[in-house]
């Protein structure tokens, strides 16, 4: 009879237990964002399991905040090349709100960035705005032609470079017309644009072309490579290179000597006029 007292006792908790979580239930504001979930009571407590507390999850945007933290605590000069990088590929204005929210450097906080950038000569500040500033205010093709001109003696092409997004096409379209020249300079080994004015029509002499013509190269081509660098000009070859490379891949030169002897004759006078890839079936 003990026992059978007991169990009822327990039932009548389990009821109570029951009804109280129900009406707690129905208290709470039903959200049609969260999903319902039904709490299950077990029969006896041997049973009974408890659920895993959900992970917590952080923000969406905590990686970005960090992001963000990074970029402002780095070195004044990263902050600065940030911006003028930003400047360089929209070449819009912004002002110091619009340069925070587009790459998170926060120019009115920061003193040291802001005077910088105002002072920067790739920087141009109207007293609200920053933009970029280029060496040469280009637009278009047409106008850096026109600029082209006005320099015979030849524009450095990095100059030009940063004057709008396609300038770099427009030198390439340009010399494929033959509107201008890009040649390299020796001693910078920077490409120079020269202008080729069809109006500028050079005239030269029938003895200056002989005169020319009649000058006697050197038989090997370091020595012609040599007198090329001594008067500021650049080779296209460089057999030094070239023969050192052969000998590492095992590759006889003296070969290569023999055979030019068989085609080129001692007594051969090469010449501005002629070169030796003209003279290849000479001794057939």
């Amino acid at each position: 009879m003990a026992l059978q007292e007991q169990l009822d006792r327990f039932k009548k908790q389990q009821e109570k237990c029951q009804s109280t979580l129900t009406s707690i239930a129905k208290s709470r504001p039903s959200k049609s964002s969260l999903t319902q979930k039904t709490v299950a009571v077990a029969p006896s407590p041997s049973t009974s399991a408890r659920t895993p507390a959900p992970a917590v999850k952080f923000s969406n945007d905590t990686e970005r905040l960090q992001h963000i933290n990074s970029i402002r605590k780095a070195p004044a000069g990263a902050q600065i090349k940030r911006v003028i990088d930003l400047l360089l590929e929209t070449r819009q204005a912004f002002t110091p709100e619009q340069i925070n929210d587009h790459c998170y450097v926060d120019m009115n906080s920061n003193k040291a960035v802001f005077d910088s950038l105002r002072n920067n000569p790739k920087v141009h500040y109207d007293g609200k705005r920053f933009s970029y500033k280029s060496k040469h205010d280009l637009k278009d093709k047409s106008q850096l032609l026109v600029l082209i001109r006005k320099f015979p003696e030849g524009i450095a092409v990095i100059d030009l470079k940063d004057a709008y997004p396609s300038v770099m096409d427009d030198l390439q379209a340009l010399k494929a017309v033959g509107q201008i020249w890009l040649l390299s300079n020796f001693d910078s080994q920077e490409d120079i644009a020269y202008p080729n004015d069809p109006r500028m029509v050079v005239k030269v002499d029938d003895d200056l072309k002989q005169l020319f013509r009649g000058i006697e190269l050197p038989r090997d081509m370091l020595d012609i490579e040599k007198d090329l660098q001594k008067n500021g000009m650049k080779p296209a070859t460089n057999t030094a290179k070239r023969r050192a490379a052969a000998q590492v891949q095992g590759i006889s030169t003296k070969q290569k000597a023999k055979k030019k002897k068989h085609e080129i004759s001692k007594r051969t006078k090469l010449t501005n006029a002629h070169l030796p890839e003209l003279f290849k079936n000479l001794g057939s």
